[in-house]
């Protein structure tokens, strides 16, 4: 009887812990990551000296180099300066801009990529996509998945807590994308991968039913475990499917309507999957949401990271066209700019009744 499976891209090494950061030399040398020593290590130019100061001792044949920010061009100006270095392989250290640069700039290179994440914004650290601003706007290119993933949770600690927020934010998420796909799946008859869903609506689903709060190291675990599973399942699904639907699209057209105004990506992705649970009739998930999201300090109305209703309105009705071709309960529906409107209003009792 013939064996049938698939070969998932996946990290050799997922290390989440108090500490982890103190066996980073080690396990790039017993992971025969770099058994030579020979790195390319992107920082950042400001809280990344702190980091190089550090570990440089213990990565005698490493170089530095310090990436101006997160633009397509600083990822092609890393990926120039590291190719002709012979390194076995590149890190990438600090918060998503840095290793979304690093990404692409290992990719181009034909290196693997280390990701140690100083931060827990969003679900970039461990996906198949680096997301880099060009003259264009904002664009996502296709790169493999990281090798290793290093998350310190004492590092984590450190940085703002609105980048734990807006984490929580990112894969909470999931849950509406998810429940996006499946219904483009029964609508349009769209493909559904079974354990990319899988993967991705599980991780949502850990952290928006664990009791702990963002200081807890066992919350901590779980969210990082969520945006790590998040960035598989993505992989596993070859595109961003799994984890972007109309939360996503929202996010997007706060960012292109509101360039300069924009809030934190997990802050709009959680108010736009709050958003969307409502707008599909899921009177409990949305409830169960809105009670999560607060509890974590994250927005649930557009008012609380500064926009009104009109705007809120304006960027529901734009949404669709962040994505051409995605079927998502905001293209299901198909609502006049006075139906979101009287949508919006009745989501606003909604969270009031659940309180605040």
């Amino acid at each position: 009887m013939p064996v049938l499976t698939r070969l998932i891209p996946s990290p050799v090494v997922v290390d989440i812990r108090p500490g982890a950061l103190d066996g980073l030399a080690g396990l790039l040398v017993d992971q025969r990551i770099s058994a030579s020593g020979k790195l390319a290590i992107a920082i950042s130019g400001g809280s990344g000296a702190a980091l190089r100061e550090r570990f440089a001792p213990a990565l005698p044949g490493a170089d530095w180099y310090e990436v101006g920010g997160g633009t397509l061009d600083d990822a092609i100006k890393l990926a120039d300066g590291i190719k002709s270095g012979r390194y076995d392989a590149v890190v990438g250290m600090g918060g998503g801009k840095i290793i979304d640069c690093a990404k692409f700039a290992a990719a181009r290179v034909g290196l693997p990529l280390v990701a140690v994440a100083t931060n827990l914004s969003h679900d970039g650290l461990c996906s198949p996509v680096a997301t880099l601003d060009n003259d264009a706007g904002r664009g996502s290119y296709g790169v493999p998945n990281p090798i290793a993933i290093v998350i310190d949770l004492d590092v984590i600690r450190e940085a703002p807590i609105r980048f734990i927020r807006s984490g929580v934010g990112d894969v909470i998420s999931n849950i509406s994308a998810v429940a996006d796909w499946e219904l483009s799946h029964r609508v349009t008859g769209e493909q559904i991968d079974g354990l990319a869903a899988a993967m991705a609506r599980q991780a949502g689903e850990a952290v928006l039913r664990h009791p702990g709060g963002c200081g807890d190291d066992e919350f901590l675990t779980v969210l990082a475990e969520g945006l790590v599973l998040t960035g598989i399942s993505m992989s596993v699904a070859g595109d961003s499917r799994p984890a972007s639907g109309a939360c996503h699209e929202i996010n997007h057209a706060f960012d292109l309507l509101y360039p300069k105004r924009a809030a934190a990506h997990g802050e709009q992705c959680g108010l736009g999957a709050a958003f969307a649970m409502h707008l599909r009739g899921a009177e409990e998930q949305t409830e169960l949401m809105v009670q999560v999201l607060r509890r974590h300090g994250l927005p649930v109305l557009p008012g609380e990271i500064g926009f009104s209703e009109d705007e809120f309105v304006k960027v529901v009705e734009y949404a669709p066209q962040t994505r051409p071709g995605r079927y998502t309960i905001i293209e299901h529906l198909d609502l006049s700019t006075d139906q979101i409107r009287d949508a919006y209003a009745d989501y606003v009792k909604a969270v009031k009744a659940i309180g605040g």
